[in-house]
C-alpha cells in the first residue's frame, strides 16, 4: 500500500539530499534531467512513464525503502 502513495516534494527533496545542486532547477534522480522548479519536476515524476522513462517507479521504491529503513530503526530503538 505504501507503495502506492504519491511521491511528494519532501520525497524529492530527501531522495537529492547529498547529491550537488544545480544552480537553477532541481534534478530528478532517476532521469538526471533538470527541472526548473520543483513543481515541474513533481509532475515529470508523476508523468514520465508517457516520457518513456520509469522515474516514477524509481521514486515509489526508493520511498518504500526509506519507509522500511525507518521501520527498522524504531523497532531496534531502546524502549524507555
Amino acid at each position: 500500500a505504501s507503495s502506492r502513495a504519491s511521491i511528494t516534494a519532501r520525497d524529492i527533496l530527501a531522495a537529492a539530499q547529498g547529491q550537488p545542486v544545480p544552480q537553477h532547477g532541481y534534478q530528478c534522480m532517476s532521469c538526471c534531467r533538470i527541472f526548473p522548479t520543483l513543481w515541474s519536476v513533481k509532475t515529470h515524476i508523476q508523468h514520465s512513464s508517457q516520457e518513456g522513462y520509469s522515474c516514477k517507479v524509481y521514486y515509489r521504491k526508493l520511498k518504500a525503502l526509506r519507509e522500511k529503513e525507518h521501520k527498522a530503526q524504531e523497532a531496534a530503538a531502546p524502549k524507555v
